[in-house]
C-alpha cells in the first residue's frame, strides 16, 4: 500500500525521539520513521503505481504549502488498528486538514482512521501500558511549527519513500 505523507522536520523527530524514552515498554518509532500520514492511498480498482503517482499528482495541481503545528503530547487507548496504546504527538493544520478531505473524495478513505476520523499526529511508540500514555500525554512541550513544502510517496511494504512533490503543485 502507497500513502501520502508529510516529511517532518529533524526538531519534530528529536522531540518525538525524547519522548519516547519515556516509554520503555512501548515500540518507539526510530528517527527517520517519523512521518505525519496525510492519506493513504488506497482504492478499489488497484491501480499500478505509476498510474496511482500520477493521478495523485493531478489532484495536487495548485496545491500550496500549508502551515503544521505540533502542539501537544496525546494517545489513542485504543487504537482502531495495530498494537495500542498509540502515543503521539498532535498536530494542528487546517492545510492538511483540507487536503485530507480532498484526497478521501478521491480514494476510499481507510474505515476508522480517515474522513471524518483523521486525527493528523506523529506517532512516538506503541505498545505499553495507558498508564504509561497517559503519564506521557501530561509532558508539555514547546509547540514547533513548520511549513510543509514537499509532501512524500510512501511505499509501506518497504517503508521507505518512492518519490516526492514541491508545494505548492
Amino acid at each position: 500500500m502507497y500513502s501520502l505523507n508529510v516529511p517532518v522536520p529533524g526538531r519534530v523527530a528529536a522531540l518525538a525521539s525524547d519522548i519516547a524514552r519515556d516509554l520503555p515498554e512501548a515500540t518507539p518509532r526510530t528517527r527517520g520513521e517519523h512521518t505525519l500520514g496525510v492519506k493513504r492511498l488506497v482504492d478499489g480498482r488497484n491501480p499500478s503505481y505509476d498510474h496511482l503517482e500520477a493521478e495523485v499528482r493531478e489532484l495536487l495541481a495548485g496545491q500550496p504549502a500549508f502551515d503544521i503545528s505540533v502542539t501537544s503530547v496525546e494517545y489513542f487507548a485504543d487504537a482502531p488498528r495495530g498494537t495500542s496504546p498509540v502515543v503521539y504527538l498532535a498536530v494542528e493544520s487546517p492545510g492538511l486538514v483540507r487536503l485530507h478531505r480532498d484526497l478521501a473524495a478521491a480514494f476510499d478513505p481507510v474505515e476508522d482512521i480517515e474522513g471524518e476520523e483523521y486525527v493528523p499526529h506523529v506517532t512516538i511508540a506503541r505498545g505499553g501500558s495507558v498508564e504509561m500514555a497517559r503519564r506521557a500525554a501530561e509532558r508539555d512541550v514547546e509547540p514547533v511549527t513548520w511549513t510543509a513544502s514537499e509532501l512524500v510517496f510512501w511505499d509501506a511494504r518497504y517503508s521507505q519513500p518512492v518519490s516526492t512533490v514541491s508545494l505548492p503543485a
